[in-house]
């Protein structure tokens, strides 16, 4: 845990209170209401020193801290990507002090391409594997032995199987699947879409991947949920592009959130 970590947490306490948070909550596109939700304290990120800027349109660079359905959240309206910066590494610090707040679980929403007909544009796929096609690991340069992270059950399977009962309770299909990561921000090729069908992908998107392995790596249980917005590059007619995928998001949007706030009252 960093210096600079801890003395973040410490100016969050006084600005929130000292009540730690239970969960952290990473908001992909279309889901930055949630965050207006929230009964607590807002802080721009640019109030927190070295934290991202989430200079991507359609994210809202606030984290707020208080209650949501009952629970103690730490909301994150924004995140940086690597293809921002080309550091994969970029959310380190602001998952690091969820952690010194006392959090423990991190649940990650993003974005994504489908490569299943029965998961279209406007469906959810609850993430239960992924494939790290990039290559690209936020913990290159880590320089103790805790960067061996074991990554067997990174996407927990306790959470999972909560979420499911929480979509079964509203009613939403919840389907599974392994998501493909890769760097952006060009979208993928129709020959790289076949290539992680081949590996077993079924969806593809550019983030989440490396918050799950920094997750693990301090010792947070991780779950993350894909709001489909398109059909992969060659799965369909479909121009591709961010535009069409900020149009598309609020289509699932509205479904997580009422998965969302039902696993927080369960929870």
């Amino acid at each position: 845990m960093s210096r600079n970590a801890e003395d973040l947490a410490a100016q969050i306490r006084v600005a929130a209170g000292a009540v730690p948070p239970k969960i952290g909550l990473v908001l992909g596109s279309g889901l930055g209401h949630l965050a207006e939700a929230v009964q607590g304290v807002a802080i721009d990120y640019a109030d927190l020193e070295s934290f991202p800027h989430a200079g991507v349109s359609g994210h809202n660079p606030k984290l707020v801290i208080g209650t949501l359905e009952g629970v103690r959240v730490a909301v994150f309206g924004g995140r940086a990507h690597y293809y921002e910066s080309g550091n994969p590494a970029a959310m380190r610090l602001p998952l690091e002090v969820l952690k010194a707040l006392g959090a423990e679980t991190l649940l990650l929403t993003n974005a994504a391409g489908s490569m299943r007909a029965d998961i279209p544009p406007g469906a959810l796929m609850l993430i239960s594997d992924h494939i790290n096609f990039s290559g690209l690991n936020p913990l290159i340069g880590e320089k103790t032995d805790a960067r061996f992270v074991a990554m067997g059950d990174a996407y927990d399977p306790a959470l999972r199987h909560a979420l499911k009962a929480a979509a079964e309770a509203e009613s939403e299909a919840l389907e599974e699947g392994t998501y493909a990561w890769y760097s952006g921000p060009s979208f993928e090729t129709p020959a790289e879409i076949r290539a992680i069908r081949t590996l077993g992908a079924d969806a593809v998107g550019m983030s989440t991947v490396p918050e799950v392995i920094l997750g693990r790596f301090l010792g947070l249980k991780c779950a993350a949920i894909s709001t489909v917005t398109n059909m992969a590059a060659g799965m369909s007619d479909e121009a591709i592009s961010h535009e069409h995928t900020k149009a598309m998001a609020p289509l699932g949007a509205e479904k997580l959130e009422r998965i969302l706030r039902a696993f927080l009252r369960q929870y």
